[in-house]
């Protein structure tokens, strides 16, 4: 087991059973800094145990949210490894946590090939990258990587304190689990559309949908996962979206989210989809879904 196996175990306390997963809580704009606090705080109140910062964050975008709550913990969901030089990060790491020691969580991700032009050899470099963490002393346990298959969860198990995979399956979380082991953080990434009409619910997923489409790490994950060919055209099937969007009625939503849980899952993060811009913050669904989960 890894060396950072009590790490580990704190960072699942740390971020408890449930949190938010959004774009919209980052921001390069400091005028928005006060409205990313005040959503922060609330998100806190209404009983998240995390915030995961969408895009390719960095650890300061992560400083409003921390200095306007108490317990909640943000990560960055993902910060690229072709976007910032590992010392770069290192010292942003160790600036956030003298701040706020034990509330954040260095999420990283090797991104993809059509969004990062220097892509090359994505797995070999994100090891290189980790060992440059370790060397500028940032602990394997306050790292995760966005790990979709085997050699990457292996890397998650090994040289940090687990996995925030993104667009996938309760099936995709028991076969993480399998290979993490039982101490490694696991904390998928989940999509909810709080809508009742199947014929909305699935074009506002396919709207979102779209992008991913397009990029091999998630149609090769989708693949290994059972889904075929056909499931990836004409902007998905019912069968991948159904299985990739939460949607329907509350206890529907909620056995879905359940699901990930009794796949394994320490922590699930909830983005909510309702076609607005990614950048915005939605604190209404954000309040329903609490309501929902409690």
């Amino acid at each position: 087991m890894s060396e950072s196996t009590n790490d580990a175990s704190t960072a699942k306390e740390t971020v408890g059973r449930y949190g938010v997963w959004s774009v919209g809580l980052r921001s390069e704009d400091p005028s928005r800094h006060g409205e990313i606090a005040e959503a922060a705080a609330e998100l806190e109140r209404l009983g998240y145990g995390a915030a995961w910062l969408g895009g390719s964050s960095a650890p300061r975008h992560a400083l409003p949210l921390l200095a306007a709550t108490s317990r909640l913990a943000v990560g960055t969901s993902i910060q690229s490894i072709w976007q910032y030089e590992a010392e770069e990060s290192a010292a942003a790491f160790a600036e956030v946590e003298s701040a706020h020691p034990g509330r954040f969580l260095l999420g990283l991700g090797v991104s993809h090939a059509k969004l990062a032009q220097q892509y090359r050899r994505p797995y070999s470099a994100l090891v290189a990258y980790l060992d440059a963490l370790d060397k500028a002393g940032v602990p394997a346990g306050r790292r995760v990587l966005a790990a979709l298959g085997p050699r990457t969860l292996e890397l998650s198990r090994d040289r940090a304190a687990g996995s925030v995979p993104y667009l996938v399956t309760p099936e995709h979380t028991a076969r993480a689990r399998e290979i993490l082991g039982e101490e490694p953080l696991l904390a998928p990434e989940f999509k909810v559309i709080l809508e009742t009409d199947a014929a909305t619910a699935r074009t506002l997923a396919r709207e979102n949908l779209a992008m991913y489409l397009t990029l091999p790490n998630y149609t090769n994950s989708f693949q290994r996962l059972g889904f075929t060919e056909d499931d990836l055209t004409a902007g998905g099937s019912d069968r991948l979206v159904d299985a990739l969007y939460a949607w329907g009625p509350e206890d529907r939503i909620r056995a879905r989210i359940n699901a990930f849980h009794e796949a394994g899952a320490d922590h699930v993060a909830l983005q909510i989809i309702d076609g607005d811009d990614r950048n915005t913050l939605p604190r209404q669904a954000w309040r329903h879904l609490s309501d929902l989960l409690r």
